[in-house]
């Protein structure tokens, strides 16, 4: 097995080393319907915008090692753009697009400063302290989710000279406001304020549908994600375990070698996205034409690329069978039911309308993976090789916890390692990052490992043209929108 290009941070034997967004959210007359907001219920429904209602899926995805051209298909910009990192020129109502992504984001920001506003101004703010909680998670997150894409991904040793972007904590009062893009590191700094004051106000009694908001077991999921990125490890397992106090992360994974395995695609399209599921942690509504075009997008998954992906089986020592169903849509179209498309008409009786994908923000997967990690660079290999099996049991065809149990032997054998506790804890990383990459196929988590870790990009056309992107490649950082330049915001070199 070929040993993986991965920029690793050192890993030790003892240290293991409702406005709109972008210019418009930048440049909008104050709301004078702001007032009328003044009960706890109404900021409650503010906030349920205040989750970016654009898809980070499509340009993730495809700027990915998960994607691949192959040579007829969708010829859609976004996914052509991002697989070749050109800049995607689309406007912010473009469905996919980097600038949709960025405008939802200061467009749920927008809300939650809002529904912040009043629940300070209150004369009783005592009774919106839930509100405020939800509100402050939410701005982290969406600020999170712009520095990861925007922004050279964080780094601590580099963290407080690069370029970040806005971290905007009030409401509109002005038109054309400028804005500072700071540090990445003062960016992280108010992100981990925010999620740190805003977590242990949250009450999931508040909620009809809590996986609809941020809920207590979604904000500490992305406390661990939050942890993970800074490299705050025992803070991750603190997390991670809070998501499920009672301590059973395994029965709330998804049940692909049961329940999943016997069902049809659109049983599977039924399920996968929905609150009902226990795996789905928080869910948002996005506008996105990714549950139509996932299979079809010229640059997407392909054959070679799923036996690449799907090679991690051999961890085991016994090549087992995935439960994953892997459906054909024409030549060279593949397809794992997760993402479905469902349109909503402007009105009863019109014929047109918006395409929305619901997607799951934080999953139970993620959170096995974040802790299994974390245990890795706590140097507690027993818990990190638990946590693996956990998840095998539930992925793998027949399977048997003696045929294929995954130990610290087997993973130097499939990465080709000697025996030493080096690489006992490089293997793991290996293999935790691998099984990532296969549960997350077609969602787009990939890219954040890619970045996380410096994985190169090497995307080849069926022309031959080859396009490598590195570590400190400035292509890995998305494009600011056109735009922007009229709010003063500087745009990322190229």
């Amino acid at each position: 097995m070929k040993l993986k290009r991965y920029r690793l941070y050192p890993i030790p034997v003892l240290t293991i080393l409702f406005l709109w967004g972008c210019n418009d959210f930048l440049a909008t007359e104050p709301d004078s319907t702001r007032a009328s907001l003044d009960t706890p219920d109404q900021v409650s429904q503010l906030l349920a915008t205040a989750y970016p209602q654009g898809s980070y899926v499509a340009f993730s995805e495809a700027m990915s090692d998960n994607a691949g051209d192959k040579g007829v298909g969708e010829d859609d910009r976004v996914n052509r753009g991002s697989y070749l990192f050109e800049v995607v020129n689309a406007s912010v109502d473009k469905e996919d697009s980097p600038d949709m992504y960025w405008a939802m984001a200061y467009k749920a920001i927008a809300a939650a400063n809002l529904a912040l506003q009043i629940c300070n101004n209150s004369e009783q703010p005592e009774l919106f302290s839930i509100q405020k909680g939800e509100a402050l998670v939410a701005r982290a997150y969406a600020h999170f989710m712009l520095v990861s894409f925007y922004s050279k991904f964080y780094n601590p040793e580099t963290a407080s000279t690069d370029i970040g972007i806005p971290y905007v904590t009030e409401p509109e009062e002005v038109v054309n406001k400028q804005y500072d893009r700071k540090t990445v590191a003062y960016v992280y700094e108010m992100i981990e304020k925010d999620l740190l004051e805003g977590l242990p106000l949250i009450k999931d009694y508040a909620y009809s549908v809590p996986k609809y908001h941020f809920n207590i077991a979604a904000a500490n999921a992305f406390a661990s994600r939050f942890y993970l990125v800074k490299g705050e490890y025992a803070k991750v397992v603190q997390y991670a375990n809070a998501v499920f106090p009672s301590g059973d992360i395994g029965s709330n994974l998804r049940p692909w070698n049961t329940e999943y395995f016997s069902l049809s695609p659109e049983a599977l399209y039924n399920r996968y996205a929905k609150a009902s599921e226990n795996a789905n942690l928080l869910l948002t509504e996005t506008n996105s034409i990714y549950g139509r075009f996932v299979a079809r997008y010229r640059y997407g998954l392909t054959n070679a690329k799923w036996n690449e992906i799907s090679a991690i089986n051999g961890l085991t020592g016994t090549n087992p069978a995935w439960a994953f169903p892997l459906y054909t849509q024409g030549d060279g179209n593949l397809l794992i039911p997760k993402l479905s498309e469902y349109f909503v008409k402007q009105s009863v009786n019109a014929e047109i309308g918006a395409v929305y994908v619901m997607v799951p923000l934080f999953t139970a997967e993620e959170v096995l993976f974040n802790r299994a990690e974390a245990y890795l660079y706590l140097n507690n290999t027993t818990a990190a090789l638990a946590d693996i099996n956990m998840y095998m049991s539930k992925r793998l065809r027949s399977y048997s916890a003696t045929t294929h149990n995954v130990s610290l032997t087997k993973v130097r054998s499939y990465y080709g390692l000697s025996n030493s506790t080096q690489n006992n804890l490089l293997g793991l990383l290996y293999a935790i990052l691998d099984l990532r990459r296969v549960e997350f196929v077609q969602e787009g988590m990939r890219w954040f490992d890619m970045l996380r870790y410096g994985i190169p990009v090497e995307h080849t056309t069926r022309d031959g043209q080859v396009i490598t992107v590195d570590a400190d490649d400035p292509r890995r950082q998305l494009q600011l929108p056109q735009s922007v330049v009229q709010s003063g915001i500087a745009q990322n070199e190229r």
